[in-house]
């Protein structure tokens, strides 16, 4: 999963008559006549920039996407996020921009144009959806869960191991004036928390204690071994003796005398107000309007118009099929018993758990070389930017999933980074370990990240930006290259691919179970241990995921069966002319598509190949 999505939007003028990869076939158009060239020219122009308008707009309201990009001109804020005037200017801006856009004859753009032009107004009306009177006070007063809530995030954006760079004596100082605004941002979500109590509409009890023990967790951390206070361990050099000491005064002071209180004040009242008032069912189903924000949830993640039923029915079928094959690889490894006697194996064996975190760390860069001399076969274009292998931090290694990228800059300077989570070795499983690498990082989130930031023929909307289904969808489709890929040739590990396929299998199967048909956290729990070898402590930490964050755990599968379905009918369609280098540079080349938008790409790419 990509930790922090990075939303923008704008275009290059220069961009979209490059951005097929070389030795795609494109078909040629005839030469236009004069007297239509004139309406094309304009109708690009207005295209182009309207997307650079829409993309400087968008780096100003949200200063975070300019950061993680490594633009620095707004790197002294942090926004401001969750107040009524961020969301009214979030809604005018998407109003404005659609206006726009309608006025723009999209009959007179180019092929590539129109793939643009369709992108930015499904992201758009997605924006507009979720800003609406309908669902934003379903949301917006619900604004941080243990999972995916600002208080686990900001940390490490402090920490100086992710976006935020701490190179010069003005990165330190901008540090403190977001640190300043992050405190006022903990108190503005204790506002937003209140309303939702007047309202009827509020988090799970359960996602109220996990977010208590993250915030205890963090405030009995001695200030000196806060990730708030790491860039103050190792200045670079070039800054001064005097700087070092005042800034080290400063935010010291600011953390100590601001982030912490602020977040005792979050604590306290979510302990004594809030949490006896929060939900006891877990699902959205429990939550006022929960079946109407449920709804919208599923097509945003997917984008698809699928209802709840019908992902529950395609997880039931997809978790029959993997059962299928999971017998197969028990009866190949000699196993005498039932599938669930052989879940419990894997789970207990010692033979199956790390040897320690350094041997955990090791065997993870052994897999990274494996793939790095593979990829090439299958690849045309390769991420210039360097990607690095670290344990999940120790302030949220205890609810994080087993695995997590965090992307880098278009220019390399920040590499991708693929966490793998150290947090209770006897529970960890090593057969998992190269499916998980194929997700998380290579082919998966970080090739697809990278490339589509590197490539400045790209609007920047579409290299910074896209859509959950496209994502994982294409991160569990790079799972499915692992005999490409020289990896699961031990049982063991084909065993591992099929556990991580089951477990977004099972994800359609719980997803909906929780949030549309009321099944418990004990539940879905019994359920994905039933049907996998996963441990309790990651089925536990799943399920309070999908508890926490609804719907974009139904992406993974839905996305993966489409780019496969797409495969299927370029292989079949093609013959021998099918190139898999090519139809994976035609499904990366153009960002993150929403998987209609994919499909009539693919489906053009197909007919022009055919000639």
């Amino acid at each position: 999963m990509n930790r922090f999505a990075v939303l923008a939007a704008s275009l290059s003028l220069t961009a979209l008559a490059a951005c097929t990869t070389a030795g795609t076939q494109q078909s040629v158009a005839p030469a236009a006549p004069a007297a239509t060239a004139k309406p094309a020219a304009d109708a690009h122009a207005a295209l182009h920039a309207l997307f650079r308008d829409s993309d400087e707009d968008s780096l100003k309201r949200g200063p975070l996407n300019a950061l993680f990009r490594g633009d620095m001109r707004y790197a002294d804020r942090l926004g401001d996020y969750i107040t009524d005037a961020y969301f009214d200017a979030e809604r005018a801006a998407a109003e404005r921009e659609l206006r726009r856009l309608r006025a723009i004859d999209r009959n007179a753009l180019s092929e590539t144009d129109r793939l643009a032009y369709d992108t930015f107004r499904w992201q758009t009306e997605s924006t507009l959806k979720n800003l609406s009177p309908e669902l934003l006070p379903l949301t917006a007063v619900r604004p941080i869960d243990h999972f995916n809530g600002f208080q686990t995030f900001y940390p490490d954006l402090a920490s100086g191991q992710s976006a935020a760079p701490f190179k010069t004596v003005a990165d330190y100082e901008n540090n403190i004036r977001r640190h300043r605004e992050f405190a006022t941002y903990i108190d503005r979500a204790v506002g937003r928390f209140r309303e939702g109590m007047k309202s009827g509409v509020t988090q799970p009890k359960l996602v109220v204690r996990n977010i208590i023990d993250q915030l205890d967790f963090q405030l009995k951390q001695p200030l000196a071994d806060s990730p708030f206070t790491a860039p103050l361990k190792t200045f670079p050099e070039g800054i001064s003796a005097a700087d070092r000491a005042r800034l080290k005064t400063e935010t010291e002071k600011v953390v100590r005398d601001e982030i912490f209180p602020a977040y005792a004040r979050l604590r306290d009242f979510l302990r004594d107000d809030y949490l006896p008032v929060a939900r006891e069912g877990v699902g959205l189903v429990h939550m006022k309007g929960g079946d109407r924000l449920y709804a919208a949830l599923i097509e945003q993640n997917t984008t698809l118009p699928l209802g709840a039923d019908d992902v529950h029915a395609l997880g039931l079928r997809e978790v029959a099929r993997i059962r299928s094959e999971m017998e197969g690889i028990k009866d190949k490894v000699g196993f005498k018993g039932t599938l669930a006697q052989f879940f419990e194996h894997l789970r207990t064996d010692p033979q199956f758990r790390p040897q320690s975190a350094e041997w955990l760390r090791d065997r993870y860069y052994e897999i990274g070389r494996t793939v790095d001399a593979r990829v090439p076969a299958i690849f045309a274009a390769l991420p210039k930017t360097p990607l690095e292998i670290r344990p999940v931090p120790p302030h949220r290694e205890q609810t994080d999933a087993a695995g997590s990228y965090n992307q880098g800059t278009p220019d390399g300077s920040r590499p991708g980074i693929f966490y793998y989570n150290a947090y209770d070795l006897p529970s960890r499983s090593v057969w998992g370990m190269e499916t998980l690498y194929l997700h998380e990082a290579a082919p998966g989130h970080h090739f697809q990240i990278s490339l589509a930031q590197e490539n400045e023929a790209l609007p920047n909307f579409m290299r910074f930006g896209g859509n959950t289904a496209y994502v994982e969808g294409w991160a569990l489709y790079a799972e499915t290259l692992w005999d490409e890929l020289g990896l699961e040739t031990d049982p063991y590990q084909r065993f591992g691919g099929l556990n991580d396929e089951m477990l977004r299998a099972m994800r359609l199967v719980v997803d909906s179970g929780i949030h549309a048909k009321g099944w418990t956290r004990d539940q879905a729990i019994q359920y994905m241990l039933d049907n996998s070898s996963m441990g309790r402590t990651d089925a536990t930490i799943e399920v309070e995921r999908y508890i926490a964050i609804p719907g974009q755990a139904l992406a993974y599968k839905i996305g993966q069966l489409k780019i496969l379905e797409l495969r299927a009918k370029a292989e079949k369609a093609l013959g021998s002319r099918f190139d898999l280098k090519a139809f994976h540079a035609e499904v990366l080349d153009s960002g993150a598509l929403p998987l209609s938008v994919l499909e009539a790409k693919i489906d053009r790419w197909i007919a022009a190949r055919k000639g």
